[in-house]
C-alpha cells in the first residue's frame, strides 16, 4: 500500500510539473494578446497651461504663460489646450485669456483649443483667434446645480449651443464629461448617466468627447465598467479620458483605457492644476512625463519627448 502511495504521489508532482510550462505558456500568450490590443499611437492633450495653473493662488503673467505653452508644443504634444474663457471672477487666472492668445506663435502640427462655457465665452474665444475649442457636461445634479446653475440635461444642452456655433465657424470641438466617475458632492456616477452624456455631446457635434475623471476617485474597475457603457454608444477613436491622480490610480486607469482602444490621453507637466469647484480632493492632474515614460516602456509611439517633457516641468 505504501509503494503504490508513493507512486501515485510522484506521478501527481510529474503531472503538475508538466503542466506549469503550458500555464507559463498561456500566460505569456495572454500578455501578449494584451499588448498587441493597444494602440500603436497615442495623441497626448496637454493640459499644463489651463488646467495646471487655473487653480494656483499666485497670478501667472501672460509672458509666463505664452513661454509655458511654447515648450509645451515643441516637446511634442498633439494638442495644448492654451486658456480658458470663462468669468475673471469665477477663475482669476484665466483673466489674461485674449493676451495670452495674441501672443501665442501657433506651431504648425499643433492644436491649440480654449475652454468655453457659454455663447458669450465662444464670441471672445473667436475675436480672440481660436480655431478649437471645449465645452463641458456634467452628470452630478448637485455639482451642475452648485456649479452651472442647472440641471445635468441642460449642461449638454447649453454645450450644444455652443458646438453648433463653432461647426459652424469651422472650429472643432471637444467634449468633456465632467466627474465621470465620481463627485465630490454625490460620490460615484452611474456609468448610464455618464453615457448618455456622451453621446448627447456627440450628437451635439463634438469630434471628441473626454471623460474626465476630476477628482481622482476613479479604479481601473470603475474606469472599466464607464466604458464598457459608453463604447457601444461613443466609439473608442471619439473618446479621450482625463485622470486625476489623487489616489495613485491614473496611470492604471489610463492603461485600463488603452486595452479598451483609447487612444487619447490628457495630462499635466509635473501634474500641476485641478478642477478649483470640485473641492479639495480634485488636486492632481497626471503628469505628463509619467503618461510618456508609461507608454514609451509600452512601446507606443506619443511624438512627445520624454526628456523636453522632463525639462519642461524642471524649468515651469
Amino acid at each position: 500500500g505504501s509503494l503504490i502511495h508513493l507512486m501515485t504521489t510522484r506521478l501527481r508532482l510529474a503531472a503538475h510539473t508538466l503542466r506549469r510550462p503550458r500555464r507559463a505558456q498561456h500566460t505569456l500568450a495572454r500578455a501578449q494578446h494584451t499588448l498587441a490590443s493597444l494602440p500603436a499611437r497615442v495623441r497626448i492633450y496637454e493640459l499644463g497651461a489651463r488646467d495646471g495653473l487655473q487653480n494656483e493662488q499666485r497670478i501667472v503673467d501672460a509672458a509666463t504663460k505664452i513661454e509655458l505653452i511654447h515648450r509645451l508644443a515643441r516637446m511634442g504634444a498633439s494638442s495644448v489646450e492654451t486658456t480658458s474663457f470663462v468669468s475673471a471672477r469665477a477663475v482669476p487666472q484665466m483673466a489674461d485669456c485674449e493676451a495670452v492668445m495674441a501672443g501665442v506663435e501657433q506651431r504648425e502640427g499643433t492644436d491649440y483649443p480654449v475652454l468655453v462655457l457659454n455663447l458669450k465665452g465662444f464670441e471672445r474665444a473667436k475675436a480672440a483667434g481660436a480655431r478649437s475649442i471645449a465645452v463641458m457636461a456634467v452628470p452630478s445634479v448637485t455639482f451642475a446645480r452648485k456649479n452651472n446653475n442647472c440641471t445635468p440635461a441642460e449642461t449638454v444642452e447649453r454645450a450644444a449651443t455652443v458646438a453648433a456655433a463653432a461647426n459652424a465657424a469651422g472650429m472643432r470641438v471637444r467634449g468633456y464629461v465632467s466627474c465621470a466617475l465620481g463627485c465630490p458632492f454625490e460620490g460615484a456616477m452611474e456609468p448610464a448617466a455618464v453615457a448618455d452624456l456622451a453621446e448627447g455631446l456627440q450628437a451635439a457635434g463634438c469630434h471628441e468627447v473626454c471623460l474626465a475623471d476630476t477628482i481622482g476617485t476613479g479604479t481601473p474597475g470603475s474606469m472599466r465598467a464607464l466604458l464598457l457603457e459608453v463604447l457601444p454608444r461613443v466609439p473608442s477613436d471619439q473618446l479621450a479620458v482625463h485622470c486625476h491622480d489623487t489616489y495613485g490610480q491614473a496611470l492604471a486607469n489610463i492603461y485600463e483605457a488603452l486595452q479598451h482602444g483609447v487612444s487619447v490621453i490628457d495630462s499635466s507637466v509635473a501634474g500641476l492644476g485641478g478642477c478649483p469647484f470640485a473641492g479639495p480632493g480634485a488636486s492632481g492632474n497626471v503628469a505628463t512625463e509619467d503618461v510618456v515614460y508609461m507608454l514609451d516602456g509600452l512601446g507606443i509611439e506619443s511624438g512627445v519627448s520624454f526628456e523636453q517633457a522632463r525639462h519642461s516641468r524642471d524649468n515651469r
